[in-house]
């Protein structure tokens, strides 16, 4: 006679796995893989560059969405980006870094700005090829901060300015805000309790430039899909010419 098994818990299957350490160590349910023609990248909390954040901090490293952006643009079958952004801001370098390679992709790429785009955070909202904030979403435009020891000589202060050149030479050549208006926002002291610089709340971001429209998912998603179209086209035409 045979004997009953005992009753074993189903097992979690690989992918199930994958995509789990996936959400805790990237902020993302799947990496770039085929079958897919739009990926979606979430960039949260504090933009973490070479100094790890302190582990209270929600944190975004660079150091995971660079290889992803990277396998984005050899994916063939990935033909579209949306960056969805809720980020006070973080390291300057690692947030100019990943800019620039979002600009940089040949693929279409829509930005969706959602909560906040403060600080670096605001090149970041401005790198793809169309740009959306929520209505209640905000962002902080003010020049760049440096923590820990800072000596007092001219060398620093040419280092700061460069580093500010920098970030506003990406935001004027990645938007259609005018530079003198982002400079007097930056610059701004009556908008900041214990800083200067200037909080733009959703259609302000529009008004001002930095942003292309006020929209949510629905929008930001419809608005890749039609790049992708048009991608499509413009291929399509180069291949019969």
């Amino acid at each position: 006679m045979k004997r009953d098994e005992p009753n074993q818990m189903p097992q979690p299957s690989i992918n199930m796995e994958n995509s789990l350490s996936n959400i805790q160590a990237l902020g993302t349910n799947n990496v770039p893989k085929k079958g897919e023609n739009i990926h979606i990248l979430t960039i949260i909390g504090h933009i973490e560059g070479h100094m790890v954040a302190p582990p209270q901090n929600k944190s975004t490293k660079y150091e995971h969405i660079i290889p992803q952006l990277a396998a984005i643009e050899d994916n063939d079958n990935i033909e579209g980006l949306l960056v969805i952004l809720n980020t006070v801001g973080g390291d300057v370098e690692a947030g100019l870094a990943i800019s620039e390679l979002i600009q940089s992709l040949s693929k279409p790429k829509v930005t969706l700005v959602l909560g906040g785009g403060h600080s670096i955070g605001v090149p970041l909202a401005t790198a793809g090829d169309y740009s959306f904030i929520a209505p209640t979403a905000t962002m902080t435009i003010h020049p760049i901060r440096m923590n820990g020891l800072v000596i007092g000589v001219p060398q620093t202060f040419n280092y700061f300015k460069k580093m500010q050149d920098r970030i506003v030479e990406f935001v004027i050549r990645s938007s259609t805000i005018q530079k003198d208006h982002f400079l007097r926002l930056m610059n701004s002291t009556d908008e900041l309790a214990n800083d200067i610089g200037t909080i733009l709340i959703g259609k302000e971001a529009v008004d001002s430039g930095l942003i292309n429209e006020v929209g949510g998912l629905d929008r930001a998603m419809r608005k890749l899909k039609d790049l992708i179209k048009l991608s499509r086209q413009t291929e399509e035409e180069q291949l019969t010419n």
